[in-house]
């Protein structure tokens, strides 16, 4: 698959050193390590050189964004050093590179490329390759000492990771964590039993609890609960139910973080809802934002102080790892040229220019071209094959940093309209609000009405006391069936009820649920319901002290009432097209009736499935 090590000068005739230090005096290391582990194995890895660089006993390292510009502190062997952090150019599962220019310390420049080449399936060469130009002569002297000592230390850290790899271990490089204090242990024990005592699923109680005393650090300080409950192969609403009461126990804390649509990275936490701002801006991408979009906003969690301080500590900028969307990013000067060949999946992918918010695409297939030219000046939508030959062109008169990312978003974040159509989420966090100037998209909802049919005759003939005690008595009902079909009631108004459901096929599941409260010839209760549905795009907005959607969607699903009576769900084909929701009612062999809905303010009469649950 591959050919014999490559040597400096071959390396360096594919990633040349940066041109303004490229003729100066230096130091070069290159080092060779065959990994029993495949490239798409060993890529995550060496990407994360953050734990990486921890393993192999580099120091701590601060970073601060100062003007656009990214600045790292460390104090090797006592030694300040001080430097700026050049972005990192890099192919996902090929190679990187990465330089940093010095104020401070032995160096003057440190140049570093990483490079992954398939020996076989099952095995990769690392060629490592290190350049520094010393400062004075002291520094040269510190620098022969240090570098070829590191290449010690990757032997014995890769050797780590093939041997836990292949044993099925996590491949964490996990230091030994220090033992809980007597009095946060005894906090984590009674918390552990008012958690089961409420009902929540013990195997999610220990497995997160667990975890908080002996996790690593890394992963501990930002905590993605549908990533954790994947990972370890629990249901991800039980898991974020535990989350939630944990948080309640002051054994996390929520955050709500503001996501770059750049780099895709934390800008700021904040933590709680009212604290969010309606713009934010990422320095280092030189971008502001709006935080409307609907993957502005991640929620996660922290550890409770009171339970393990747990640091941001970093040990490399590890902007591979940090920034997993991104497939190739690379530099060029005006007028230069750079000709890569990516391995792609299938899919759809974003072209950009840094600090730029145009956008081009490429649709990645089988079938499709070999090769494209992208320029700096023109981003357009073309279609390449899995390996394509991609030409980057700096036609512009400026340095230009391309990007090549994918255009979905991950799926592991948690995102606010999943905790917003939550029951549990609301009950427990009934004092969140948000700020008047903030608007929250939060992604497809399915919104359902109930409203009493006849109402207006109840109240006339029963009079206002018995007809609120009715009513009263129907939200008691409702309410728990919403919640046990994974909603959230976001109001009522009058004797009806709003709700939201993340998954349509909840929705259409509770609507059925919900006439089953109240059907023909129960006796203590003439209570008969009309139900509407509807799913798309819905933002949260600020109603009174709580949470409140609002849009399009919500008043077409309010409007769908008109065409539904007793026992009745009328809902639109949005939600009959969503994933499970036709299966499902062929599987309990519903028949559905064709209707249409027609408004001044839509341009077309609207298709509209009608279903009648109970017959009179």
């Amino acid at each position: 698959m591959s050919g014999p090590p490559k040597t400096i000068e071959q390396v360096l005739a594919l990633h040349p050193w940066p041109e303004a230090y490229g003729a100066a005096p230096r130091l070069d290391w290159l080092w060779h390590f065959e990994v029993a582990l495949s490239v798409d194995q060993l890529w995550p890895i060496i990407a994360d050189s953050s734990r990486m660089n921890r393993a192999l006993g580099v120091a701590e390292i601060k970073f601060e964004d100062r003007a656009g510009v990214r600045w790292g502190t460390s104090r090797p062997g006592g030694v300040a050093h001080e430097w700026v952090e050049v972005p990192w150019n890099w192919v996902a599962g090929q190679w990187i590179e990465s330089t940093r220019i010095y104020e401070r310390g032995f160096s003057k420049v440190v140049y570093a490329v990483f490079m992954l080449e398939p020996l076989t399936p099952e095995r990769t060469r690392l060629s490592v390759y290190f350049g520094a130009v010393p400062r004075h002569l002291l520094g040269k002297i510190a620098l022969s000492y240090g570098f070829p000592s590191l290449e010690k230390d990757f032997k014995r850290v890769l050797a780590q990771v093939s041997e836990q790899f292949n044993a099925m271990k996590p491949v964490l490089f996990l230091p030994p964590p220090e033992a809980l204090s007597s009095e946060a242990e005894t906090k984590l024990q009674e918390a552990e039993k008012r958690l089961k005592a409420h009902g929540l699923e013990a195997a999610c109680v220990d497995r997160l609890l667990g975890w908080l005393r002996t996790g690593d650090e890394e992963d501990l300080y930002r905590i993605q609960i549908r990533e954790r409950a994947r990972a370890w192969q629990l249901d991800e609403q039980q898991l974020l139910r535990v989350a939630l009461h944990a948080t309640r126990e002051a054994v996390l804390e929520i955050s709500w973080d503001i996501i770059c649509p750049h780099c895709r990275g934390v800008t700021e936490e904040v933590g709680a809802l009212g604290g969010l701002t309606a713009k934010g801006a990422c320095e280092v991408c030189e971008l502001e934002f709006g935080t409307d979009a609907a993957e502005s906003v991640e929620i996660t969690f922290h550890v409770h102080p009171s339970i393990r301080a747990i640091a941001h500590r970093t040990f490399c900028s590890a902007e591979p790892a940090t920034k997993q969307h991104i497939r190739l990013q690379r530099d060029l000067a005006p007028g230069a040229q750079f000709v890569v060949s990516p391995k792609l999946t299938p899919g759809s992918y974003r072209l950009r220019l840094h600090a730029r918010s145009e956008y081009g695409f490429i649709d990645v297939a089988a079938d499709k071209p070999a090769q494209h030219e992208w320029r700096a000046s023109t981003l357009s939508r073309e279609a390449v094959g899995l390996e394509p030959t991609l030409t980057l062109r700096n036609d512009s008169g400026t340095p230009q940093r391309f990007i090549l990312e994918a255009a979905r978003w991950s799926d592991h974040a948690l995102r606010p309209g999943q905790l917003f159509s939550l029951q549990e989420y609301r009950d427990l966090f009934s004092e969140d609000y948000l700020s008047t100037d903030v608007q929250l998209a939060i992604g497809e909802q399915t919104i359902l009405f109930t409203d009493i049919v006849g109402s207006t005759a109840m109240y006339a003939e029963r009079g206002d006391p018995a007809a609120f005690m009715e009513v009263k008595n129907h939200f008691g009902e409702v309410f728990p069936v919403v919640a046990r079909h994974r909603g959230a009631v976001v109001k009522t108004i009058g004797d009806a009820v709003m709700a939201a459901f993340s998954d349509p096929l909840d929705a259409v599941k509770a609507s059925r649920d919900i006439h089953a409260c109240f059907p023909p010839g129960r006796k203590d209760s003439d209570t008969r319901l009309r139900i509407s549905l509807n799913s798309g795009p819905c933002i949260a907005v600020k109603l009174n002290t709580g949470v409140d959607y609002f849009g399009q969607t919500v008043n077409l699903a309010a409007k769908l009432q008109s065409l539904a009576e007793s026992w009745q769900v009328a809902m639109s084909e949005s939600v009959l097209r969503a994933p499970g929701v036709a299966s499902w009612f062929e599987k309990e062999a519903v028949t559905l009736e064709a209707l249409s809905f027609a408004s001044k303010a839509l341009r077309e009469p609207l298709p509209v499935k009608r279903w009648t649950c109970f017959v009179e």
